[in-house]
């Protein structure tokens, strides 16, 4: 398994697929590996680009350190892991918080390296305010600090994956989850709480407000965690940012409606041409 070493001599795992094509780098969600992103992959490959999948530090086969569990940290590493590989003209494609870890490093290195950005179903902001209305169901700033205490909470909103049969071998595959005991996974670390809460405060919409580069927004129509028009009204100040709504799928959008995010992201990057807008440092 192909490695790089952080500058904290962290050991982060990814996956290299595709040959010496375009590069569109992927980065997974919470917890997520990066054979996540396997119904993607091939895909990706076989319409000619390197795919680079990123395991981020304490996910996957990456270490799993005692220190640099923050967003900003994750950022760094998204930095140093193109460098490293020398990766130029990239498209990051990030899901839930892979996205927030794209904005990280945009907001601290600016765009360089980075030709076009695609999140999947993250909303910038999570906490919910009477300004933002697109937060993680139940999150606002009267339980910021307990809400995610013993991890990702069950908000009864949006299609559990867990009453779509057709969607359930899918994330068991994707996700290395089991089926016995109804897709849960392992009690979370101090380390990974710490983590999910750096996350959960931060907000990147002044990022996506500024990104220079093309950037596209999916959301999900049914996802559990937050309303669907967190996508479009984070893209409304930006020319250069769009949004599209996938419909009949939660979450996991990538995972649960494969298909139709692969043809929205194909679209997307058949649409960058052979051009893209001058990068620069966000200051």
């Amino acid at each position: 398994m192909p490695s790089m070493t952080t500058d904290d001599g962290v050991r982060l795992h990814y996956l290299d697929e595709g040959g010496d094509g375009p590069p569109v780098v992927l980065v997974a969600g919470f917890k997520a590996p990066a054979t996540s992103w396997k119904y993607q992959q091939p895909v990706l490959a076989a319409a000619g680009h390197r795919v680079l999948s990123l395991d981020r530090r304490s996910h996957g086969g990456s270490d799993d350190p005692e220190h640099g569990h923050t967003m900003a940290r994750h950022g760094e590493d998204l930095d140093q892991f193109l460098a490293a590989l020398d990766i130029r003209d990239a498209v990051l494609v990030g899901g839930s918080m892979g996205a927030s870890t794209i904005w990280s490093r945009v907001a601290s290195f600016g765009t360089g390296r980075i030709r076009g950005v695609v999140t999947v179903d993250q909303t910038p902001r999570m906490l919910a305010s009477a300004d933002w209305p697109h937060g993680f169901y139940g999150y606002t700033e009267e339980n910021r600090d307990t809400y995610f205490a013993d991890g990702v909470p069950q908000t009864g909103r949006g299609t559990s994956p867990l009453r779509r049969p057709d969607v359930v071998p899918r994330l068991v595959s994707a996700l290395g989850l089991s089926l016995k005991d109804g897709l849960k996974r392992p009690p979370l670390s101090p380390r990974a709480l710490a983590l999910l809460h750096d996350h959960a405060v931060s907000d990147w919409r002044e990022v996506v407000d500024r990104i220079d580069v093309p950037a596209l927004l999916v959301a999900a129509r049914d996802s559990e965690l937050w309303p669907c028009e967190h996508a479009a009204a984070a893209a409304e100040h930006n020319p250069l940012v769009g949004s599209v709504v996938l419909e009949k799928c939660g979450h996991a959008a990538n995972i649960e409606r494969p298909a139709e995010f692969n043809r929205v992201l194909l679209d997307f990057l058949t649409g960058l041409g052979d051009t893209r807008s001058g990068a620069r440092p966000l200051g």
